[in-house]
């Protein structure tokens, strides 16, 4: 599995207080594991990471709030460090946060469909083009789903999806116990094919060795916790956040607050990782998170009127890098504002 901060990119609820309504929660991120994630992190031993490199405590980039960092298109690209003595601010160490996007290897629709085609053609004598219209107007449904966790379980939702779209298709009565049936095979399959990569585990077990991860996803709680559990990825987190155990999800500045105290940092001590530039990027600027990192695997250039990354990568193997280039790049203004107060004397 890889990971993935946000797996589509829109494929998450906004954050909002009151009634949950989550809107194409499992559709976009369908393939793939504990899907939408923000991993916070934190320094355990005194870094050289320092106030100053890439967002000032308070100081929000974007389009919500000053300083905007410059449009990426690819590669490793870090935002430009503020001159010496731009801001007057004080150099302190500071213990970063990251967030980042847990994903697996992208599980093809076409596993979990090709079970569910299977099933229907030979247990209940649907077509081929039935079965799998069948499976279209579910992925549909999913797209478009609104979920309030106070009225309705999402299972029940679920195989609601699968009644409505086998009578689209068929016609005839609702055949619920069909439809539960075509349900759990295709969560089924889903979940067996969860599972992080040996890469991702060797690259998340070495950043514990220097920070704190916690890995924060949008989605319904029974939904997210099933795919946390089938990917066995807690061993690699200190925390793990469920938006939809919290009254609001990213990109609400809220969640993002609620994960920093809990590892005790503060929003100007954490750095942003994920794939959807709407709420893990857009998240991570309304927060005031020190810098936010969008993970682009198809290196798709983005629409002018997203939220703008610090960095830009297409794998989430070359966080560790982007970590560095951010640590050289706050070490060197520290030692062109030493020189400068050396010269002002």
């Amino acid at each position: 599995m890889r990971l993935r901060p946000a797996a589509a990119r829109g494929g998450e609820g906004r954050g909002r207080e009151g009634e949950k309504k989550r809107k194409g929660r499992e559709g976009e991120d369908l393939p793939g594991a504990p899907c939408l994630c923000w991993a916070s992190v934190q320094r355990c031993h005194g870094g050289a990471w320092r106030e100053g490199g890439v967002l000032r405590p308070g100081q929000h980039a974007g389009r919500h709030g000053g300083g905007r960092a410059p449009r990426h298109r690819g590669g490793i690209t870090p935002a430009p460090s503020p001159k010496a003595g731009q801001d007057g601010a004080p150099r302190v160490p500071f213990s970063p946060s990251l967030a980042s996007r847990l994903g697996s290897g992208r599980v093809p629709r076409v596993c979990c469909r090709l079970q569910v085609v299977k099933a229907l053609r030979c247990r209940h004598r649907c077509g081929e083009g039935q079965a799998r219209a069948i499976c279209e107007k579910v992925q549909a449904k999913l797209l478009k789903e609104c979920h309030d966790p106070a009225r309705t379980c999402i299972t029940e939702l679920r195989i609601s999806h699968w009644e409505e779209a086998i009578r689209e298709t068929i016609g005839g009565e609702a055949n619920r116990s069909l439809a539960a049936e075509c349900y759990f095979l295709w969560k089924s399959t889903r979940l067996r094919h969860l599972t992080l990569a040996e890469e991702t585990r060797g690259m998340l077990t070495e950043l514990r060795k220097a920070v704190r991860l916690l890995l924060l996803t949008n989605g319904d709680r029974q939904t997210q916790r099933e795919k946390i559990e089938a990917c066995a990825c807690q061993p690699y987190f200190d925390a793990i956040v469920v938006g939809g155990e919290q009254k609001e999800e990213k990109p609400a500045p809220s969640i993002f607050h609620y994960c920093c105290d809990l590892l005790g940092v503060q929003p100007a001590e954490c750095v942003m990782v994920g794939d959807s530039l709407d709420t893990d990027i857009q998240g991570g600027l309304n927060a005031g998170l020190k810098a936010t990192v969008w993970l682009n695997k198809t290196m798709a250039t983005p629409a002018d009127s997203s939220p703008v990354p610090h960095y830009v990568i297409s794998s989430v193997l070359d966080l560790p890098a982007v970590l560095q280039k951010m640590e050289r790049n706050i070490n060197e203004l520290g030692n062109e504002r030493t020189v400068s107060s050396n010269g002002a004397c």
